[in-house]
């Protein structure tokens, strides 16, 4: 086996799946808005065995360490050579922070999960009367509650940016939600192809948002708003249920609501377990050590850091 540097968007797109933040069009706004990354492969035979984009974060001083979001991906052993020889390559770093479907066997330090551990996946070959059977009783009710009201689903441009952030500002002030800036969703917007942009309005006003990614045979919900008035209009279950319906219609396979977590997010959680479908855990957040004392001294602070909260 040997490892290479990808520029072949390709080949990094073949050996991401479904999984959008291992693709091309991801590292295109991760490098805009952040600028050091690199893809790495591993090849055996010219054909591609495992691939991780991985993302410079800075630490303390001159320090930092390199993040694979939801990589890296492809064949176990294919894995296991990748990280060994990054291990050889960047050794500068402090470590290599991974988040694979499954954890290779191997010496990781499990750290706090950054993205989602479960999420909650509809499958989409199942027709719509299917769907509808299988979400709770309560979320059907309240499908048809917005139908019934007019309240109607429109897809957004980067133009309507000021909206989506006002509805994001509503519920994070609302919910106590933390969001990313207001450039990071901006940058999202950039890429209309991939990332998609919709609203729920009533008698012409919106009063719910949501953002998506569309990649391989997945439709993603990243993140989403709500108003607060005519909460009881129950906007986000149509909206919801409309890009389910689209994202069927245009030969999509899985739908997923990405993240429910009881404990962390237990209102949102039983809004997306609702609509019913299967849950999938991954293996979550874990560092491979390039530097043992280094990376010991990280872990002390880390530890002094929490307890002092």
């Amino acid at each position: 086996m040997e490892l290479r540097r990808l520029n072949n968007k390709e080949d990094l797109n073949r050996s991401a799946g479904d999984e959008f933040l291992q693709s091309g069009a991801w590292s295109d706004l991760v490098i805009k808005e952040e600028g050091d990354l690199e893809v790495w492969g591993v090849f055996k035979n010219e054909s591609l065995l495992a691939s991780a984009v991985i993302i410079k974060k800075k630490l303390i001083g001159q320090a930092f360490y390199w993040y694979a979001p939801r990589g890296p991906r492809g064949d176990a052993e294919a894995i296991v050579f990748l990280l060994a020889e990054l291990k050889k390559k960047k050794s500068g770093a402090m470590f290599l922070r991974i988040e694979p479907e499954v954890l290779p066997v191997g010496n990781f330090k499990k750290s706090l999960d950054l993205q989602p551990r479960k999420t909650l996946f509809l499958n989409l070959s199942l027709g719509t009367g299917e769907l509808l059977k299988a979400m709770h009783q309560k979320t059907r009710y309240n499908i048809r509650l917005a139908e019934k009201k007019g309240i109607k689903i429109t897809q957004g441009t980067i133009k309507d940016f000021p909206e989506f952030w006002r509805l994001m500002s509503v519920t994070g002030n609302r919910d106590g939600f933390r969001l990313h800036s207001a450039a990071h969703y901006k940058n999202l917007l950039s890429a209309p192809d991939f990332i998609k942009l919709f609203f729920a309005s009533y008698e012409g006003k919106n009063i719910a948002t949501g953002l998506f990614s569309y990649f391989g045979e997945r439709v993603t919900y990243l993140h989403g708003a709500s108003d607060n008035e005519a909460r009881n209009l129950m906007a986000p279950y149509l909206l919801q249920w409309e890009i389910i319906k689209a994202a069927q219609s245009s030969g999509y396979k899985y739908y997923d609501f990405y993240g429910i977590d009881e404990k962390k997010w237990p209102g949102v959680t039983r809004f997306k377990v609702g609509f019913g479908g299967f849950i999938k855990e991954y293996a979550g957040t874990h560092d491979y050590v390039f530097q043992s004392f280094k990376y010991g001294l990280y872990e002390l602070l880390r530890r002094l850091k929490r307890a002092l909260k």
